[in-house]
């Protein structure tokens, strides 16, 4: 009951932006705005092309999975181009990051470190200093004295945010802080600080893996469509400008079980292995588990291979892998998955020349999928010469490029016919 009354109040003391007279749009001068170019290529490929003055920032992710260790070399890289950079840390020491910026090679003189979590403190030293960008890790740890409930509770957390949002807007300074996320994977707090915000990203991956990729969930000044790749090395967040050849590189060729899939991550093409082991069940009830797809998505796949297909997995137990950690969230890997399964099934192995994909509705069609020419592009650059896609797609390919064999499937059974000879 406290927190909530609190919080009531709280709502009554924000205000988010100073008033303005109204004006006609086109009359409003954007001259004078230009973006920050941070350095770190991939983040502001994400962003839009870099930095917007005056843009508050979220940045979300897992525990450990490299959200301070990118936002501290992208305060290194803009602390070198545009002037002083303040990053406060409510959950480290100075001497704590001292020791993880000169591990990611950050060390900047122009890059100050405050240790604090009141938010009035931050504030004017902020105001003094006048930085090109502040970076708060985390949100979660700042606090309003006159809130009298902990860090971290919904009412701070709304507070502390709606504070930061006036200073960004009011300064034109740009704002980036740091969110934990529950562990469904949203961000922790209220859903209004996803609203209040002008960016929305996400740092995912798999810590036993060496890659990362950074999602734009919202962007008033960009596309969402974008994504930023890095790997994790152990002098920070490395940009990977082709995963695809990484990801490929310790493919086994003509396997039974694999299969190259070209998907999209954002609006990049990427190729992915696809590995599938079907084996008889020795339990009561068949295992199915798949790593880096929807495990819901993998059920359905297996039932329509067992009704449209005919073959029999309903005493198999089933494992589908996405080879190197990547999270595939699109439909177009159903096609990939599907001959993947049969592929171990039959101990039958797909050309090691073919990249597949489709999406797959109940009745066992494989669905057009979008942007059909750059994943074809992408996979003919490493060397692929044969692509089974969705019939629906063949017309509209614009590919010129020779020595391509483009098939073109209209359902799961002419796709086994087309990989397995």
């Amino acid at each position: 009951m406290v927190e909530e009354m609190t919080a009531a109040k709280a709502d009554n003391r924000i205000r988010f932006v100073q008033g303005s007279k109204p004006k006609p749009i086109t009359q409003v001068d954007t001259t004078a705005v230009g973006r920050r170019i941070t350095g770190v290529c991939e983040f502001d490929r994400v962003l839009g092309g870099g930095i917007v003055p005056g843009a508050l920032m979220l940045i979300g992710g897992d525990p450990g999975i490299g959200k301070s260790t990118l936002l501290l070399q992208v305060a290194a890289g803009v602390s070198e181009r545009y002037g002083p950079v303040l990053y406060v840390s409510g959950e480290e020491s100075a001497v704590q990051t001292r020791m993880r910026a000169e591990r990611l090679g950050s060390l900047s003189n122009h890059l100050f470190i405050m240790t604090e979590t009141n938010l009035d403190e931050i504030a004017v030293a902020a105001n003094a200093m006048k930085p090109a960008l502040v970076i708060i890790d985390s949100i979660q740890t700042m606090f309003n004295a006159e809130i009298p409930s902990a860090p971290g509770s919904v009412g701070q957390v709304r507070e502390a945010t709606g504070k930061l949002l006036r200073f960004a807007k009011e300064t034109d300074v740009p704002v980036a802080i740091i969110g934990h996320v529950t562990k469904e994977g949203n961000i922790a707090g209220p859903r209004l600080l996803e609203h209040m915000v002008d960016v929305v990203l996400y740092f995912e991956g798999e810590r036993n893996y060496a890659f990362r990729v950074l999602r734009a969930m919202k962007n008033r000044f960009g596309s969402t469509n974008d994504s930023g790749i890095f790997s994790m090395e152990e002098d920070g967040l490395k940009e990977v400008v082709n995963p695809s050849v990484l990801l490929l590189a310790e493919r086994t060729h003509d396997m039974p079980g694999s299969v190259v899939l070209a998907c999209l991550e954002g609006v990049r093409p990427l190729l992915i292995e696809l590995q599938a082991l079907v084996s008889t069940t020795v339990f009561g009830m068949p295992r199915r588990m798949a790593a880096g797809f929807d495990y819901n998505r993998l059920i359905l796949l297996m039932a329509v291979l067992e009704k449209r297909v005919g073959l029999s997995l309903a005493n198999q137990d089933a494992y589908v892998n996405a080879v190197g950690g990547i999270k595939i969230d699109e439909p177009a890997a159903d096609l990939a998955v599907a001959l993947a399964i049969a592929s171990s099934f039959r101990n039958a192995a797909v050309n090691s020349q073919t990249v597949v994909m489709g999406e797959v509705g109940l009745t066992g069609e494989v669905r057009m999928v979008s942007r059909v020419d750059i994943r074809i592009s992408e996979a003919a650059t490493l060397g692929f010469k044969r692509f089974v896609i969705p019939a629906g797609n063949v017309p509209g390919l614009k590919t010129k490029q020779q020595g391509l064999e483009i098939v073109g499937v209209r359902d799961v059974t002419e796709a086994m016919e087309a990989v397995f000879v």
